[in-house]
């Protein structure tokens, strides 16, 4: 895959944080831009806003879009694009490793993520041969479960992981979302967990306690 196209946003103050934020099935880089200025941190953060190569996705008739991998059946047990979920976690590494060459280390990088973006955040954090800072799955689940436990890396057990969830959320199930968070608890992850009465998207409530929770990073304190 080549080298993703970003949008970011630097901060005035000095860097302390690296926040590295992927969107969902058919958005872009650009989606999560008004958050990044929403969440009222404490301290200078540069958001690094990837977007998705364009490519057919199964479940919407073969139609391209912008999408960290193929989508080719919805819910637990069904068939799952394991190449294109690790291409797409190999693109993401690359810009880990950018940030670390534009002199951040790894304990002040997050990665986060929404729906499918987040699966993915999932994915990388969890088999990241250092610690992160902290990885965030908004409204998502852990791909490729089943290769977890023979896959994690012992050292990623140390990052701090924020799952939230909307209880109306049409197209993840809310009884799904518990499995992923409940197989990493199982595995030693660190997983703080929130539900919000929204559908399948962000709230302000939500963004108020991501805030909060980047904030209470100890890379920061």
């Amino acid at each position: 895959m080549a080298e993703l196209e970003t949008v970011e946003i630097e901060p005035g103050a000095s860097i302390e944080l690296g926040i590295i934020w992927l969107h969902g099935l058919g958005a872009d880089g650009h989606d999560f831009e008004p958050v990044a200025r929403e969440l009222d941190l404490p301290f200078g953060a540069r958001f690094v806003f990837p977007h998705a190569p364009v490519r057919p996705v199964t479940i919407n008739g073969g139609m391209p879009m912008r999408a960290w991998y193929d989508i080719l059946a919805l819910g637990p047990g069904g068939p799952e694009d394991e190449a294109g979920i690790r291409r797409s976690a190999d693109a993401v590494r690359e810009l880990i490793v950018r940030e670390i060459d534009r002199g951040l280390s790894r304990d002040r990088i997050v990665l986060a993520g929404f729906s499918q973006g987040g699966a993915i955040a999932l994915y990388t954090a969890t088999r990241e041969v250092e610690p992160l800072a902290g990885a965030i799955a908004l409204s998502t689940y852990l791909p490729v479960a089943a290769n977890l436990q023979s896959e994690a890396k012992a050292a990623s057990r140390a990052t701090p992981f924020l799952m939230a969830h909307g209880s109306l959320d049409p197209l993840i199930d809310i009884s799904f979302v518990p499995l992923s968070r409940d197989l990493l608890l199982a595995a030693g992850y660190q997983v703080a967990w929130r539900s919000y009465r929204i559908e399948h998207g962000v709230s302000p409530e939500e963004i108020r306690d991501i805030g909060g929770w980047l904030a209470g990073l100890k890379v920061v304190a």
